[in-house]
């Protein structure tokens, strides 16, 4: 029922998608020969089919703020260069297109969209899902994903985030008062909600519950910020959880560490979020 729900969901999406692409000659042949990459790599297990699909990136540089590259908002779709963010999108998105069947460049943008904007909708710089935490919980409500964060042992928290519109000198698009508000209104929004987060210190007793393919949220300390960086968990030959990622060392790496060791060389980490692709 689930997977006919999904696939109803592209269905009717299509034809509002508005499509506003950004994508060089170069990147749109990179995504028609992934596609072809990917082929084969469809699990029963779609989280193994993410892990696969995300190894296909090894390799691929890690490229800081991808998606601020105009003066408007545009789909960005850039298989070069990849952060945190949208190497886990464009994993999403080519595993998702196996799953349902789809081949074509229009239907991987189509998944990007659906994936990166509120509601699947591409409209303006604030329909984007800036914050990782809403990011989880709207495509949770696309029937994308579930965030399990507590069934495997996290906790509600809370903690005020505002973190874009009190540093707006960061953000280039937030010199438009109407984005500033916007994305004032969606941290207000995001204030009501209700985080999750596994805290450091109990991951370990919980890291059997985490499966191949979840992706992974690092919650912080941060004031006014809910994550710093995300992933997708992959269980090695040491029977570990560890990192598949775009890391800022410099381009998609799987950490040599198990993921409880990796977090705590980072500063400020206070746990994780974890969601599970929907099979």
């Amino acid at each position: 029922m689930k997977s006919l729900l999904l696939f109803t969901f592209f269905i009717l999406t299509t034809a509002v998608f508005s499509q506003q692409i950004t994508c060089t000659p170069k990147n749109k042949q990179a995504v028609k020969d992934k596609l072809i990459q990917v082929a084969s790599l469809l699990e029963k297990d779609l989280g193994k089919t993410m892990v696969a699909v995300g190894k296909t990136f090894l390799g691929t540089p890690y490229v800081a703020k991808t998606l601020e590259i105009d003066k408007t908002e545009l789909l960005v779709v850039n298989l070069h260069g990849l952060d945190c963010t949208t190497f886990v999108e464009n994993v999403l998105a080519f595993s998702l297109l196996l799953k349902n069947g789809q081949s074509s460049f229009d239907d991987f943008t189509q998944a990007l969209e659906t994936i990166r904007y509120k509601d699947g909708e591409l409209d303006g710089y604030a329909s984007r899902l800036h914050y990782f935490s809403e990011w989880i919980a709207n495509n949770e409500s696309k029937g994308l994903l579930k965030d399990i964060t507590n069934e495997i042992g996290g906790k509600e928290i809370t903690k005020p985030i505002n973190f874009m519109s009190t540093h707006r000198d960061l953000y280039p698009f937030l010199s438009d008062d109407a984005n500033f508000e916007k994305i004032k209104a969606s941290e207000k929004y995001l204030n009501e909600q209700v985080i999750c987060v596994l805290a450091q210190e109990d991951i370990l007793a919980n890291e059997h519950l985490i499966k191949s393919g979840d992706i992974i949220a690092l919650t912080t300390s941060i004031k006014g910020l809910d994550i710093t960086h995300t992933g997708i968990a992959t269980r090695e030959k040491d029977g570990r959880i560890h990192l598949l990622h775009a890391s800022t060392v410099g381009k998609v790496v799987v950490s040599s560490l198990p993921l409880i060791d990796y977090l705590k060389k980072i500063k400020g980490n206070t746990g994780i979020m974890v969601a599970r692709v929907s099979s």
